[in-house]
Order: C-alpha cells, then sequence, then structure tokens
C-alpha cells in the first residue's frame, strides 16, 4: 500500500510535536513523515516521544520557514518528490498593549505566520497541481475569526492567513486540491509560555497610561483563568487533525471547541460589529471591573 506523504512544519514542541508522533506511529504504517523544524538541536524530544516505532515512516529535517532557500532545500529532500498532506503548524505569538510592540517583533510575527506559511505553501503547491491531488491543513486560531484584546498584531496576521486559505480555497477545487483551517482555542502546549510577550518588559509597560496597565493586568488574569478553565488537551486536538487528513474532502474549517462559537456568530447576526465589541469586553473585562465597583 503507497503511503500518504506528509510534511509538517513546526514540529519542535506542541501540536506539530504531537502530530508528527501521532502518523509516525500508526500502527497501519499508513503515512510517512517529514517533521520539520527551524532548529534540529530541539529533534530529540521528538526522537523520545516515537520511541524507536518510527522505522520508515518518519525523517527529520531542517526547515526555517522564513527562508526561501531552507523551503527549496527540505522540498528537495522529500524522497517521494511529493507530498499528499502539507501541515503549515510553524507559528509564533504577540501579547501585549499595541503601543510596547517593536517594530521587529511585528515583522517577526508577519514573518513567520504569514509569508512563511505563504512561502511553504509556495514550495508545495505545483506538485499538487499537477498530480491533481492535495490537502493543506493549516494552524489556525480562535485569534483569526475574532479580535482578541492585547493580542492585535497576533490576530492581524492570523486574520490574513484566514484570508489567504479561504481564496486558495475556491481556486484549487478546480486542482482537486483541499484547504482547511483548523481552528484551534487555547491549547495545554507551550505556545502560551512562547509568547513573544511585553509582560516581562517593565520598562515598556511603564511607559504606558494607568488605565491601559490596568487592563492589560486584568487581561492577563483572565487568560490564565481562561487556560485553566477551557484549554484543551493536545490529544483531543490532535483528532480534529486526523480527521481533516484522513477526510476524502475536509471542509474549509473545522474547530477544536465550540467554546468562542456564542461570539464568532455575533459577527454575523450583527454585521455592524458593534454586539461583538461589546459581547468581548464583557467576557474579558466584566470580572476586573466588577471587583473594582466592590471596592
Amino acid at each position: 500500500m503507497e503511503r500518504t506523504v506528509v510534511l509538517i512544519t513546526g514540529c519542535s514542541s506542541g501540536i506539530g510535536l504531537g502530530l508528527a508522533v501521532r502518523l509516525a506511529s500508526d500502527l497501519s504504517r499508513r503515512f510517512k513523515v517529514y517533521a520539520t523544524m527551524r532548529d534540529l538541536a530541539k529533534k530529540e524530544r521528538l526522537l523520545a516521544s516515537v520511541r524507536g516505532c518510527h522505522a520508515g515512516t518518519l525523517e527529520i529535517l531542517q526547515l526555517d520557514v522564513t527562508d526561501p532557500l531552507s523551503l527549496a532545500a527540505a522540498a528537495q529532500q522529500v524522497l517521494e518528490q511529493h507530498v499528499d498532506v502539507l501541515v503549515c503548524n510553524a507559528g509564533v505569538g504577540l501579547m501585549g498593549p499595541l503601543e510596547t510592540c517593536s517594530h521587529q517583533a511585528m515583522k517577526t510575527i508577519f514573518d513567520v505566520n504569514v509569508f512563511g506559511t505563504i512561502g511553504t505553501i509556495q514550495a508545495f503547491l505545483p506538485s499538487m497541481k499537477r498530480r491533481k491531488a492535495g490537502k493543506i491543513i493549516v494552524s489556525s486560531s480562535v485569534g483569526a475569526l475574532q479580535g482578541i484584546p492585547f493580542n492585535a498584531v497576533y490576530c492581524a496576521s492570523k486574520f490574513a492567513v484566514e484570508g489567504l486559505c479561504e481564496s486558495l480555497a475556491v481556486t484549487l477545487q478546480q486542482f482537486n486540491v483541499h484547504v482547511t483551517l483548523i481552528e484551534c482555542g487555547p491549547v495545554n502546549t507551550s505556545f502560551l509560555a512562547n509568547l513573544q510577550s511585553t509582560a516581562a518588559e517593565g520598562s515598556a509597560l511603564q511607559g504606558l497610561d494607568p488605565q491601559t496597565r490596568a487592563l492589560y493586568s486584568q487581561y492577563l488574569q483572565h487568560c490564565q483563568s481562561l487556560f485553566h478553565d477551557v484549554a484543551q488537551d493536545t490529544e483531543e486536538v490532535l483528532q480534529v487533525f486526523l480527521e481533516a487528513i484522513c477526510a476524502p474532502c475536509p471542509p474549509l474549517r473545522s474547530f477544536t471547541t465550540q467554546f468562542f462559537m456564542p461570539l464568532a456568530r455575533l459577527k454575523l447576526t450583527s454585521p455592524d460589529g458593534s454586539e461583538y465589541v461589546r459581547a468581548m469586553h464583557k467576557f474579558v473585562f466584566s470580572a476586573g471591573e466588577a471587583q473594582g465597583d466592590r471596592a
């Protein structure tokens, strides 16, 4: 049986690592996995996770999605000369008041999340078109569908990827290439810890007005509570990726959680956005405001 060739970006941790392990360890050996990461020094965790159950099913490649030469080199190392399923998972976050976000930090977000995704698709799409077959699966976020306080630049980058994929999906129907966005909520991975957060940059925060500092403090408390209460285990999220990989015709969007759907629906039921803005403000800041009123 011919194996399904899957290339995954961002496999040093989190969803990328977990997905590579699940596919490479498949008991039926249905998949040949190319797990890629920017820094190969981090591959030991992946190797330890598969525990030797990957003979012939896993290759680890160096790939920096922001480097066109790295993308070209990785494509050349795919022995089968094609990829059946491309999983664009590499991504970074940026959290904090907009005034504290440096130009370089914002540029990095767009270089990885937007241009990195575009470049990765560009590297592997031509062979999918020639073969009239393929799936492009992109790790997305609730922050791609709705603006989240103090995540303005991150959300902007993810909104861009939504537009990219939605546009591609229409055209690629002609080529039997399916595009799927996996809309993730909070997940118990290292993503939150790896955020390029301005929280530690005391000097930048001290330059803000007191009201913005207070709102940001409330948001951080909300964020911690949200991850504590509703964050999903990685395995639960991986199941949604697996369904998209195995489905003959996966949908444009698959959601790992329904928790945020009431907020998302407000953007359709109240197109001018006012209802959404009020609801999101209440969702994030109402607890802190209530405490302030009691004080």
